[in-house]
């Protein structure tokens, strides 16, 4: 092939040596996630899982996708890009857990403006991170620069997770009824969502910077508290869901509680909320107080506080709450179920 000093994908913007270093350095992050049913290694044109031991009699793959969102903007502003990954993970996995499938792999998909390894090494070990928590392999990704679509510094974050379940053992809330109570799990944080209005409230409405206080006499700045990682909770809901009668499982992500929960409702019944039943971290309290937001506003953008929900008999709801406990979480009931079949949520 003939020598040219002609135009190169370099002078475009793309660095093809950045990315075969970033890939060279993630290696030992993937591979820390793998399960015994991995086939292959890193570095091949797709990941192989062995599914033949998975699932029972009849295994359902069950697939999902999500990104960060406008979090990766507070990511970037603020520069730590540690966290982020496993919030991608928990996006993902604890979808996939309200039908009652357990993750097994899961694939990310980073876009960068300029490719950095440093900044790659640690968005991917995130995720890994992630995956180590919801126990489940790393089987793939891809990296792709993307000069002039975005800024040096930039990025954009999503993932792919397949989970199994057996055919016969799918969670759906067809059987759920009038007096099954509301389990709801603690979330530290704001999770994934909200971060539009969030982020408008703090910059532009309060003027705060992400160094100042996160509200008077924190100790946590408003990066902490926007960077909180969000919970993995598959795990433990996994564990709950053998242990006791799950019958429905809500993951409170972008609508809050009441554009969650009624996905998982059977056709006769409405859900009872009592907000009451549990303090809100004292961020959503400060957002709030910021912007003068509805309570309705808030419940319909925010987790506040809750980040998974699930239904039970009342008779298995102490049992639900210890096996939760012994996973590391706190839960509490905060509603229950009522005859209706509107699908509604109300928050009383």
């Amino acid at each position: 092939m003939t020598e040219t000093n002609g135009e190169t994908y370099a002078a475009a913007g793309v660095d093809i040596a950045a990315g075969e270093a970033a890939v060279d350095r993630i290696k030992a992050a993937v591979r820390s996630t793998y399960r015994p049913e991995v086939v292959g290694d890193i570095g091949g044109f797709g990941g192989l899982f062995d599914i033949s031991g998975k699932g029972g009699a009849r295994p359902l793959l069950v697939s999902s996708t999500d990104g960060v969102g406008t979090k990766a903007m507070v990511a970037t502003a603020a520069q730590r890009f540690d966290t982020i990954g496993i919030d991608l993970v928990a996006m993902c996995v604890d979808d996939l857990v309200c039908t009652g499938a357990e993750p097994l792999f899961f694939l990310d998909y980073v876009s960068v403006g300029v490719l950095d390894p440093d900044q790659m090494q640690t968005l991917v070990s995130g995720v890994a991170e992630g995956c180590r928590r919801a126990g489940c392999a790393l089987i793939g990704g891809e990296m792709a620069e993307h000069p002039g679509a975005m800024q040096p510094g930039e990025f954009d974050l999503v993932g792919f997770s397949v989970g199994v379940v057996d055919a016969g053992r799918v969670i759906t809330g067809a059987n759920v009824e009038a007096g099954d109570v509301l389990i709801g799990i603690e979330s530290p944080g704001l999770r994934s969502n909200g971060y539009s209005l969030a982020r408008r409230l703090y910059f532009d409405v309060a003027r705060r910077s992400l160094d100042d206080p996160a509200w008077d006499g924190a100790a946590t700045s408003v990066a902490d508290e926007l960077l909180v990682p969000s919970v993995i909770y598959s795990p433990a809901v996994l564990a709950t869901i053998a242990a006791v009668d799950v019958r429905s499982v809500a993951h409170i992500t972008g609508g809050g509680i009441p554009g969650n929960l009624n996905r998982v409702l059977s056709p006769t019944t409405d859900a009872r909320v009592e907000r009451s039943a549990w303090e809100s971290p004292r961020v959503f309290q400060e957002l709030q107080r910021i912007g003068s937001v509805s309570d309705a506003e808030m419940a319909k953008v925010f987790n506040l506080g809750i980040g998974m929900i699930l239904v039970v008999p009342e008779t298995d709801h102490a049992a639900a709450i210890a096996t939760l406990a012994e996973h590391g979480h706190r839960a509490s009931v905060i509603g229950d179920i009522v005859a209706g079949g509107t699908g509604a949520v109300r928050m009383v």
